[in-house]
């Protein structure tokens, strides 16, 4: 074969490769198979009322055709969505290879009624394959449409509480209803299935109305089930105002030298007076004890762990009342203001100390100006705290019944002396202690609601 044949042929041979390559890439190009990229936010369970959703498709090949979005309930379809692409440019190029869109499903606006739907999602590109149908993404959601708010029905017909104070209702909830409870303006108090005796429907709420509130507050009971929808209802109430006594206090060096090498672990800042670190105890330090207090609210049971009126400190004598305005004086002169959250109770030196009612230890430990101090849990958000003392006799997770000693009255903390400081939380809220050592207030605002729950729930009444 001469040279010039030979040319020709690899020549003719390389023009084959060539196209037979351009081929091959023309044909990958066009039935490519990825499929494209397809996002659905967010992917809630229950839709209870208008939804937003925010969708995202993507082809950087072919680019995109088409989307659909629709929704399906008992074989109905509701398109919500439905988008063409129009092909642009050689291998469409030019066409559209990203789409965003927010979109809201408004079960009102398509006609949806209560219960299962399922949002289809179907994104094709500009692929040849599958008979030029091109490639298929789809997104499937099942969803439950709930636009039905739970029914809360207070019992109590008429509840009395006076500021600084306790308060109870009892109501029912239905059985779609995840969380309810009271608000008293925009503070939230948690209620309680009433628990073993009662239908799951019967519930129960202790709430306060704070020593601080000036303004009469708005309460309400609230309640929200699965789907978020959400329900309030109004109950009878009558709110007592209350004045709480003014003490002045007087603070010496005195007093400074003893109760200071107590709070020897906290980290004052350098060169400070001795007053000056009373007073950062007094204020900085009371309120981050305050905040772990409130953080105790979070260990409660949902059953009720306590009967009967509540326990005092035996022969013992009130030094301090619950709500007192202390105004503090050095040297003549007026250094701070702070409230009294407890009673104080003064008996014997190292005097026994018993639980106020039955319950489980949540703490047992020392904390800021309260000294080493038990905190016990009666369920449905009521705890009792025992402060000052000298000793802990009790360990954290006990069970504890009324009347067992726990402790040993001490002058631990920012005490002038051996006394027990006693308080009572309802949800982390300070209430006054001197309502659960009255009998006829736990029968009047506790025992008689209680009965009228049972009856309201069997039908009785």
């Amino acid at each position: 074969m001469g040279k010039g044949k030979r040319f020709s042929f690899g020549l003719a041979l390389i023009i084959i490769l060539l196209v037979l390559g351009a081929l091959a890439w023309f044909l990958v190009v066009i039935f490519e198979g990825e499929k494209p990229l397809a996002i659905l936010e967010p992917s809630p369970y229950y839709i209870s009322g208008p939804k937003e959703f925010h969708v995202k498709v993507a082809d950087k090949k072919s680019g995109l055709k088409s989307l659909s979005i629709r929704v399906v309930q008992e074989g109905r379809k509701v398109i919500v969505l439905d988008r063409k692409f129009p092909y642009k440019g050689l291998l469409n190029k030019e066409g559209e290879h990203e789409f965003e869109k927010s979109f809201v499903l408004d079960p009102s606006v398509f006609d949806l009624g209560q219960g299962g739907i399922e949002l289809i999602l179907e994104a094709r590109d500009y692929s040849r394959r599958n008979g030029g149908d091109g490639n298929l993404s789809v997104i499937q959601r099942k969803m439950v449409v709930d636009t039905i708010p739970p029914s809360i029905r207070p019992v109590s017909r008429m509840n009395y509480i006076t500021v600084g104070g306790a308060g109870l209702i009892v109501y029912e909830a239905s059985s779609d209803t995840v969380q309810s409870g009271v608000y008293v303006d925009d503070m939230f108090f948690p209620g309680f299935q009433a628990g073993e005796g009662y239908p799951a429907t019967a519930h129960v709420c202790y709430f306060s109305v704070p020593y601080y509130v000036k303004k009469r507050p708005q309460l309400y009971l609230w309640g929200k089930d699965k789907a978020g929808n959400e329900s309030k209802a109004g109950f009878y109430y009558r709110i007592r105002r209350r004045n709480f006594r003014r003490q002045t206090i007087n603070i010496t060096d005195r007093f400074l030298r003893k109760v200071l090498p107590y709070f020897s672990f906290y980290q004052f800042p350098p060169n400070l007076s001795d007053v000056e670190k009373f007073l950062i105890i007094n204020r900085k330090l009371r309120k981050e004890n305050a905040q772990a207090f409130y953080e105790l609210r979070k260990k409660t049971s949902s059953e009720q762990l306590w009967e009967g009126p509540w326990l005092r400190l035996k022969n013992s004598a009130t030094m301090a009342r619950f709500g007192d305005h202390r105004t503090y004086y050095y040297k003549g002169k007026k250094i701070d203001e702070q409230t009294h959250l407890g009673v104080d109770l003064a008996s014997l030196a190292h005097s026994k100390v018993q639980a106020a009612n039955s319950g489980k230890v949540i703490f047992a430990d020392r904390i800021g100006i309260y000294g080493l101090t038990i905190v016990l849990d009666h369920g449905q958000g009521l705890t009792s705290i025992y402060s000052h003392l000298s000793q802990i006799l009790v360990n954290d997770g006990q069970t504890v019944s009324k009347g067992q000693v726990i402790g040993v009255t001490g002058q631990t903390g920012l005490a002038g002396g051996d006394h027990l400081h006693f308080g009572v939380m309802v949800n982390g809220v300070f209430v006054n202690p001197v309502e659960w050592w009255d009998g006829h207030w736990i029968r009047d605002n506790v025992v008689r609601k209680l009965k009228m729950l049972r009856s309201a729930s069997t039908g009785a009444g």
